[in-house]
């Protein structure tokens, strides 16, 4: 890691009283270190000018980057603004590029530019702006005490946008260009966090010492990342990054560039590489799957139905589930979720189907069946897989999981894999 010494300044009552749980500075520290650079120090403090203005000059005496998050919206407890005025000895002014992007978001809402709005607008003079192209409140960006201030709205997505289309780019041209710090950053699903790591320490007993390895949980899905500080290892991270493919091999979804694909992205992207429709029926995800997909924009053209089909009679009115094949094996079983792929099939004239039947919890469970347990179906009209699993955890995390398996099963089938994931058995059909 690099010395450069970056340290956080967080302000607001409600992260002070706990009605707001930080995730800000996590989501910093996070993009921060992928530039090879740990922050040094984080500051909360309640919404008080001078406090405020204590803070800002304390920290930007001894910080050579500061990340100021909050403050900047229209309300009076809004103060980081007048803060930096009185910090920087700079008045107050209406920065025009400030008040152009305010009116422009005005405008696509049709909403009036009111007064609290228009103090967004309102900075230092001879600040710097940093774009906010999804809220109203644009970031500052100016020096103090040789120190370089960049200031963030509190609101999580679009400190994000602001993070990864101007802040951390800064940061890299201004301070790391010669630091040559490289990151591969890879998706994985399929195998835990814990399971991952166990698996490269026993598989690579000889990692290199120049390669750093980061894992980082992502439900339903894992980052691993691949580390190096100097352009001399980038080969030797390219050999072994062909190592790490070969071990874990479709587990890899993806080298992520910019921000992660979710699983039904990447279905999406395959169904529409192939020309091929998708249909789903779901019994205890109770549409989950088919919200993953239609979630995406453009998803209609490779998905025109899905079916929830809670209750026995539900299955069978909609999906021709033979009442006789659910009250021989049950709603949970491989005969029923069969059933209902080929009835979703049909019904839809899709080409490939999902289709789930479990028990969620935390009731309905049996020694034969308990809570947990779930039977997937997928593939097409000639060719369907099933296969049962049992999934520990809240109702919200089976669901999600299911739903992630699901997806990552048809995946692996578009794809035409022949390796069996580690969550899987030998496959019935």
């Amino acid at each position: 890691m690099t010395k450069l010494n970056v340290q956080l300044l967080l302000t607001g009552n409600e992260l002070m009283t706990g009605d707001i749980i930080d995730s800000n500075s996590v989501m910093i520290a996070q993009d921060i270190k992928e530039l090879g650079i740990e922050i040094k120090k984080k500051v909360t403090i309640a919404d008080h000018l001078s406090d405020l203005v204590a803070e800002i000059l304390h920290l930007s005496s001894t910080a050579d980057i500061l990340i100021i998050n909050g403050g900047l919206g229209p309300t009076t407890d809004d103060l980081t603004s007048q803060a930096l005025s009185i910090a920087t000895k700079r008045p107050l002014v209406e920065h025009p590029k400030a008040l152009s992007h305010l009116k422009k978001w005005c405008s696509l809402r049709k909403v009036s530019l009111n007064k609290p709005n228009l103090k967004q607008a309102i900075l230092p003079e001879r600040s710097e702006i940093i774009s906010n192209s999804i809220g109203s409140a644009v970031g500052i960006k100016l020096t103090l005490n040789n120190c370089m201030i960049y200031c963030t709205p509190g609101v999580p997505s679009e400190l994000k946008v602001m993070l990864n289309d101007e802040i951390m780019p800064d940061i890299t041209n201004h301070f790391v260009t010669k630091i040559h710090t490289d990151i591969t950053r890879l998706q994985i699903f399929g195998i835990g966090e814990s399971k991952l790591q166990l698996m490269i320490s026993e598989n690579f007993p000889d990692w290199p010492a120049e390669i750093e390895i980061g894992y980082r949980a992502d439900t339903p899905s894992v980052e691993l990342k691949l580390i190096t500080h100097s352009a001399a290892t980038l080969q030797l991270k390219k050999q072994w990054r062909a190592k790490v493919d070969a071990l874990l091999g479709d587990h890899i979804i993806e080298e992520i560039t910019k921000k992660p694909v979710s699983l039904a992205e990447h279905v999406l992207t395959l169904l529409n590489k192939n020309k091929l429709k998708i249909t789903t029926a779901e019994s205890c995800t109770g549409g989950l799957i088919a919200s993953l997909l239609t979630e995406i924009s453009g998803s209609s053209s490779v998905f025109e139905a899905g079916f929830v089909t809670y209750s026995n009679e539900i299955k069978n009115r909609i999906l021709s589930v033979p009442t006789q094949t659910i009250e021989t094996y049950g709603a949970v079983s491989q005969e029923t979720v069969i059933a209902m792929a080929e009835g979703a099939l049909l019904k839809a004239s899709a080409d490939l189907v999902i289709a789930v039947s479990g028990i969620a919890g935390p009731d309905g469970g049996s020694p034969e069946k308990p809570v947990g347990t779930v039977w997937i179906a997928w593939g097409d009209k000639d060719s369907l897989d099933s296969q049962t699993f049992n999934i520990s955890g809240t109702r919200k995390y089976f669901q999600k999981m299911v739903a992630a398996r699901g997806l990552d099963l048809i995946r692996r089938r578009l794809i035409k894999s022949t390796q069996l994931p580690f969550y899987s058995t030998p496959i019935e059909h």
